[in-house]
């Protein structure tokens, strides 16, 4: 356990960022499987709409440096894919 006063406070703020972070994992991971749910359903413009909103949940996300940017960038790139190819 941190000894100094700066330690215990620096523990604080690893748990606080923690909790964060990964609340903003789960927003990234939900978005994508938002735009997978409508590519399934076979609604070009749905699924279109709902990658504009992941894209922008993605790069946000990526900007914060809770995803690297080139993750974020390969998610994006596979979604447009199944949207792209959609009937």
């Amino acid at each position: 356990m941190a000894n100094s006063a700066q330690a215990r406070k620096r523990a604080r703020q690893a748990q606080k960022n923690r909790a964060h972070n990964a609340s903003l994992r789960t927003a990234f991971r939900t978005a994508v499987k938002k735009v997978l749910k409508v590519v399934e359903t076979g609604d070009k413009a749905a699924a279109q709409a709902e990658l504009q909103a992941a894209t922008k949940v993605m790069d946000r996300i990526a900007d914060k440096g809770v995803f690297h940017k080139n993750k974020a960038a390969r998610h994006k790139s596979r979604l447009s894919a199944k949207v792209k190819a959609m009937a």
